[in-house]
């Protein structure tokens, strides 16, 4: 049998799949060449099949070292779910006991175990370098490989052990993987690990699913979380605090608005901690407040909000906390409030600790500062910190897009701070380069003779402020660069020579001065934060809520979160192609031979005996639709409905008539997606009205329009639509 026939076999037998995600199939053929393999793949690009479809296929035992219990816990159980036998996969740690330790040992040795879960500590003890050594391994996979670099969001020094370890046990390829590498982490770890010669594999990083909005913190800020946890309904998601306390005091603040929350920190024993995880996992509860402690250990697909009640000390941080959204491409909401005064205390945190580490930490908080001032498109700014450029003007899912600002000309102020770097002969970072340009005498400025240069003072006439705006967009646009092996480091690029010698328009977000002014002034009743877009929706959707129910009752039995047995996906394509065999089931998306068998009898008899039940007549040739896309404009409808816009000031915006714009938000109702458009009804209806269209679309048996307008001859058309789309999004979404 060939390579590609092995391991697409291998996909549809464990994982339920037919086709590969990005660059997952080279990647696997990749180690199964016996090749050392760099993963760089953003949070729900699919990373663990990448290193778990191997393990399966080759001969021996995988070695995966991940730094958290919690995720060895999520992974393996995992795994079970998508094979028949609990020995395929094990984790060696220090939460098992000495019985555990003996039967995972007994399953690795007899071949049962393909891949075995071990934390860097519990790898460097003698003991089981000992053991490992009686294994056949077929590769190590280093998981969330950023903890190997003092730049990384997460190092831990125990990380740079590994290598030399390998060496003791058995050298066999690596696979290196990572969801939040800059290049300056992506080059430490390939260095640290020996791998320079790596096949490296880059997928982007653009989530286009998730939404990033920065808001200035006010002391308004607990009701503003609270208020938009409770319009949530029932969805899950994490509120991301500075300390410890702040998450037991917030946690219970929200208990006391009648919100489901737990906290969750480091500081809190483990069983409490578990106990906590679990809750989350298993939608006992909608909202866990957390420090980052809470950040690598979660594999929830449906968390549909993450918001940062502090500013994180780091972007790769912030990445990879709001990477917890929309895993299964539905929507994500992330939210970051900031204030200087997190910044300060983050600096703060620093003192007391190496030089060095400090002046990496600052380098760090520079580059957060700048993303949460930032009037340019988040996403393209997110992107740009991890090397990956993004050419779509407007993302229309960023508070920036959906807000622009106006753009002026800088084209003399870039020449201005070309020439200056070229004078200073590319040595300088950020903050030293405008200090020169405003001409502020530092002592290092002094030190050095810069006061001395021509340069020196050219851009006095503007405030520092503009100066970090011109900076920042020069770096978007890749006129400069910043330095990797010397982080911060401004470098002009090639395209920055030529237009010195030939300089083309330049624009930069005009800075308005009222705009934090600005920010305080919102309404109290505001909606503060933006409503999700939707995911789409199953087809049936009483057979999918019925499902959902089962599936909660066999977690609960099970003691596993309901994602494990089946994703919401598949139980919005089961709700689409009704399958009544185990074998149809096998053509659902993400449900294999392993996970069919397991969990998947209760499912059909129940699918089936809903078919039977109400006379539904099955596609015959059980292909799953998929979720379309939205489209731009009703992106942009949504948002501008979240944000309360008149229903025709927004169709005469988007030039597109009254009617035409009716149809376009019935179809996003219809699709799935929960919007508010009481602020609009209010206005234009009286509350008789509303109530008397809505009570008959509570107890009419079909949504039809004509039939509607008989019965409700009193009233228009249009308002029958309008309240139609009310009932409907509250009524089914």
């Amino acid at each position: 049998m060939k390579n590609k026939e092995i391991i697409y076999n291998g996909l549809k037998k464990y994982f339920g799949f037919d086709t590969f995600k990005g660059n997952q199939e080279a990647i696997i053929n990749s180690i199964l060449s016996g090749k050392d393999t760099f993963v760089l793949m953003p949070t729900g690009g699919g990373k663990s099949l990448c290193y778990q479809l191997p393990a399966l296929l080759m001969e021996g035992t995988a070695i995966i070292i991940s730094p958290l219990i919690a995720l060895m816990k999520n992974q393996v159980d995992a795994m079970r779910s998508y094979c028949e036998s609990d020995g395929i996969a094990h984790f060696l740690n220090s939460s098992l006991t000495k019985a555990e330790i003996e039967e995972v040992k007994n399953d690795v040795l007899s071949g049962k175990t393909k891949m075995l879960y071990v934390a860097p500590e519990s790898l460097t003890k003698q003991d089981n370098i000992e053991f490992l050594r009686s294994v056949q391994i077929s590769f190590y996979a280093v998981d969330e490989a950023h903890c190997i670099s003092e730049w990384g969001h997460d190092f831990r020094p125990e990380y740079r052990r590994i290598k030399p370890i390998i060496g003791e046990i058995c050298p066999r390829p690596i696979i290196a993987l990572t969801a939040t590498a800059t290049p300056k982490v992506q080059h430490d770890i390939q260095k640290t690990l020996g791998m320079i010669h790596a096949e490296v594999f880059k997928s982007s990083f653009n989530r286009p699913n998730l939404y990033y909005e920065v808001r200035k913190k006010n002391d308004q800020i607990d009701k503003e979380i609270i208020k938009y946890i409770l319009s949530q309904g029932e969805k899950s998601g994490i509120v991301y605090c500075l300390s410890r306390k702040k998450v037991d005091d917030f946690a219970e603040i929200l208990q006391a608005n009648d919100i489901r929350a737990l906290p969750y920190h480091a500081g809190m024993d483990a069983a409490t901690r578990t106990n906590n995880q679990d809750a989350f996992l298993m939608e006992k509860v909608d909202v866990i407040v957390a420090t980052i402690a809470f950040g690598m250990g979660i594999d929830k697909p449906d968390v549909r909000y993450v918001i940062h009640y502090n500013i994180p000390k780091s972007l790769e941080g912030y990445y990879q906390e709001t990477g917890r959204a929309g895993r299964d491409g539905g929507e994500g909401k992330c939210i970051a409030f900031y204030s200087e005064k997190d910044l300060q205390k983050l600096e703060r945190f620093m003192q007391g600790k190496p030089v060095s580490e400090q002046e990496i930490g600052k380098q760090l908080l520079l580059e957060t500062a700048a993303y949460a001032e930032t009037s340019v498109c988040r996403r393209r700014m997110l992107l740009h910190y991890f090397g990956e450029n993004y050419y779509t003007p407007n993302c229309e899912n960023c508070d920036n897009c959906l807000n622009p600002k106006i753009k002026v000309e800088a084209k003399e102020l870039l020449i201005t701070v070309l020439e200056a770097i070229t004078a200073l002969k590319e040595k300088q970072k950020t903050e030293y380069l405008i200090d020169f340009l405003v001409g502020k005498e530092s002592s290092d400025i002094e030190t050095y003779g810069h006061d001395r240069l021509e340069e020196f003072g050219s851009g006095e006439d503007e405030e520092e402020s503009t100066w970090e705006v011109v900076i920042r967009q020069a770096l978007l646009d890749n006129y400069l660069k910043k330095e990797i092996e010397n982080y911060g480091i401004l470098k002009i690029t090639k395209k920055g020579k030529d237009f010195l010698k030939n300089p083309i328009s330049f624009k930069i977000t005009k800075i308005d001065e009222d705009e934090d002014d600005m920010s305080d002034l919102e309404s109290e009743d505001s909606d503060i934060i933006a409503s999700g877009v939707g995911s789409g929706g199953a087809a049936d959707p009483v057979l999918f809520s019925m499902m959902k129910d089962l599936r909660k009752k066999i977690s609960k039995k099970l003691n596993v979160p309901p994602y494990v047995i089946f994703q919401p996906s598949s139980l919005e394509a089961m709700a689409t192609s009704y399958p009544i065999t185990l074998e149809e089931l096998q053509n659902i998306p993400g449900v294999g031979a392993g996970k069919a068998k397991r969990y998947g009898q209760e499912f059909v008899d129940l699918i089936k005996m809903h078919v039977e039940e109400n006379d539904i007549t099955r596609p015959e040739d059980l292909r799953v639709k998929t979720v379309p896309n939205k489209s731009k404009l009703k992106v942009s409808i949504v948002q501008a409905i979240d944000r309360k816009v008149a229903l025709d000031d927004l169709a005469e915006s988007k030039g597109i008539d009254f009617n035409e714009m009716l149809s376009e938000v019935e179809a996003i109702v219809y699709s799935g997606t929960k919007i508010n458009i009481d602020y609009f009804l209010n206005e234009v209806m009286s509350q008789d009205v509303i109530d008397d269209i809505y009570a008959y679309f509570k107890e009419t048996e079909k949504d039809d329009l004509e039939k509607a307008q008989e019965e409700l001859p009193e009233y228009e058309e249009t308002e029958i639509r309008l309240v139609r789309i009310k009932f409907f999004s509250e009524m089914a979404n």
